[in-house]
């Protein structure tokens, strides 16, 4: 069992913070609020409808489940334990993530399209790349006439790639990540599927909507990414993205108050840290900072008259992090083996936690919408008079 308050942020006393748990009556919106976990399914059955009444949610009663520092949680892979299980954050919202938004993610995705998926390819590739264009990218503003002139002059050197086309193009790369219901949260395994060879964690900040589109809370998000699938072919996006278990949130969504805004988003910290069972451990982090495309553009390139989210969306922002320490031999770059723990964290955010395994062997994703419906049903939460 785990003492969550040791991955919450490091003010969690004084933070808002939104989650979802796995209650014996079934899986219910709670809140943190002054240092205690609160049930709040009687004012809102799930973290969907918690979010479009936000505004309400730092003086809402609920149930009070007790001091957050009394409380134990479980690990998935902590068999043993009888803590209480953090689910993911978010529920009826779509997931939706963003792509190429930093100039170094943007490279190796540029390097994974001309590798074919060759992880062995990759070295030489980015070094030539990165002399034509590293020093060049980072200071281009998407859209820029600075962009169409670079673009110009990489199609002249045929070195232009669908994935620069975002990074500095008008328009962002937006996609769909996983099916609502389907993210699973801090605690929980993440899976790579078994025919991948290359594959890393994605760590990013991931930004929480309302129905209107605009951004209540922020959390963190592993965006489990297949380098050798997607690098064949860009059309391959949805089996490289979209897998059991390949989208992680959590452990809980901080919402925007007097003592945390989108500004803490924008100058945020997220480190990475994988630890193997073959004694590899890995460490980096990156600066929100660096991002080529603010976090409010991102979410109006999302929502707008050409598409609304009634039941609110969740977006992760990208990363800038693409792990290529070399793991089993020179030239190989990184790939993940099952039973890695992987620690996404933030000073404000908290730490989220996973722990690797093929997407055929974790947990199957079982409880879709129907099957909420007729839990929330069931415990008198949803109905016509509600």
């Amino acid at each position: 069992m785990a003492r969550l308050i040791d991955h919450l942020p490091a003010d969690w006393r004084d933070a808002l913070l939104l989650g979802r748990a796995q209650l014996a009556e079934g899986p219910t919106p709670v809140l943190v609020r002054g240092g205690r976990l609160y049930d709040i399914s009687g004012f809102a059955p799930t973290s969907a409808e918690a979010v479009s009444r936000a505004a309400d949610l730092a003086t809402v009663e609920g149930r009070d489940l007790g001091a957050l520092d009394d409380l134990d949680f479980t690990r998935a892979w902590e068999s043993d334990s009888e803590g209480l299980t953090l689910l993911s954050p978010v529920d009826l919202q779509v997931i939706k993530a963003s792509g190429v938004t930093f100039a170094v993610s943007a490279l190796e995705r540029v390097i994974e399209e001309a590798a074919r998926g060759d992880a062995s390819a990759a070295g030489s590739i980015r070094e030539r790349l990165s002399a034509r264009i590293g020093g060049d990218l980072k200071a281009v503003q998407p859209g820029s006439e600075q962009a169409t002139a670079l673009k110009a002059a990489l199609i002249d050197d045929g070195l232009w790639s669908q994935y620069l086309e975002v990074a500095i193009g008008p328009d962002a790369e937006i996609f769909t990540k996983a099916p609502i219901l389907a993210s699973v949260g801090w605690g929980d395994w993440v899976g790579v599927r078994a025919d991948s060879a290359w594959n890393n964690p994605e760590p990013e900040v991931v930004i929480v909507c309302d129905p209107e589109g605009r951004p209540v809370g922020a959390s963190l998000g592993n965006d489990v990414n297949l380098r050798d699938i997607e690098g064949r072919s860009a059309l391959l996006l949805g089996k490289a993205k979209d897998n059991n278990a390949s989208a992680s949130i959590g452990p809980f969504i901080r919402l925007f108050d007097g003592g945390f805004s989108m500004d803490d988003v924008r100058q945020a910290t997220i480190a990475l840290e994988v630890v193997g069972d073959d004694g590899f451990v890995m460490r980096g982090q990156s600066s929100m900072s660096l991002i080529s495309r603010d976090p409010e553009a991102l979410v109006r390139q999302t929502t707008g008259s050409n598409h609304q989210y009634p039941d609110g969306f969740a977006l992760y922002l990208g990363t800038m992090f693409a792990p290529i320490d070399d793991r089993d031999a020179p030239g190989k770059g990184f790939t993940h083996k099952v039973g890695d723990v992987v620690r996404v964290s933030s000073e404000r955010l908290g730490v989220l936690e996973n722990k690797v395994t093929t997407c055929d062997q974790a947990p199957k994703w079982t409880l879709g919408v129907l099957g909420l419906m007729r839990n929330l049903a069931g415990r008198g939460l949803v109905g016509a008079s509600q």
